[in-house]
């Protein structure tokens, strides 16, 4: 399994397809869970450090959330039953992880981690304590907004033109002052706006569509 990246978190988060979850059941599909792992470590480290994890037990986390994951689809354990759906099985087997994490950090001799019989919705939901269980909850569906959003604009940056999207970061993301925008990119006030409007309106357009495709998929 792929070590998690030392470098600061900002890589593109995808949605993930039920072709993608089929393929998973694959053990040794490694292009598919490479796939799912460039797909998803950035938002399951971001819930782990704002659950209140370490740089180094948040990149542990990702890789023993990962396995599981792994597993819980090899052997059949995650069933797309209704009211369920493949983010609140991720989600529960992250508040296992980060609880576990948690105690050990608390007491002298922790419990170990669950087991890979601890993946199945109904164990999470009675053996996860309630604080930890907040601790993840407080902060998942921001962070899977977040990294929705970035989604949205890495793939609009893909579509539009280099100057153009230059024009939205510097202007919309950044804040540069419109005119400092203008100057530095040779551009006039007027491209600046349509730049920021053009881009806004299919940003907005992106994340509606990944969010309908995610419901879909859920």
């Amino acid at each position: 399994m792929a070590s998690v990246p030392k470098t600061s978190v900002g890589d593109e988060f995808i949605p993930t397809r039920q072709s993608l979850l089929s393929r998973l059941k694959r053990w040794d599909d490694q292009e598919s869970w490479r796939d799912f792992f460039d797909t998803y470590w950035k938002f399951l480290y971001s819930v782990a450090v704002k659950s209140g994890l370490s740089d180094d037990d948040a990149r542990d986390m990702v890789q023993e959330t990962v396995v599981a994951v792994a597993k819980g689809l090899r052997d059949g354990r995650f069933k797309a039953a209704e009211g369920s759906s493949f983010k609140a099985w991720l989600k529960l087997i992250v508040q296992r992880r980060v609880a576990s994490h948690l105690r050990r950090r608390r007491l002298p001799f922790a419990e170990p981690v669950a087991s890979d019989e601890e993946t199945g919705l109904t164990p999470l939901l009675e053996k996860v304590p309630t604080p930890e269980v907040g601790v993840v909850s407080e902060v998942w569906e921001e962070e899977w907004a977040r990294n929705l959003a970035d989604a949205a604009i890495e793939r609009v940056k893909r579509r539009v033109g280099a100057k153009q999207f230059q024009m939205f970061d510097l202007y919309a993301l950044k804040e540069w002052p419109v005119g400092e925008v203008a100057r530095t990119l040779h551009a006039n006030i007027a491209q600046v706006y349509l730049a920021k409007h053009r881009v806004t309106a299919l940003i907005k357009q992106e994340t509606e569509r990944l969010r309908k495709r995610l419901e879909a998929d859920g």
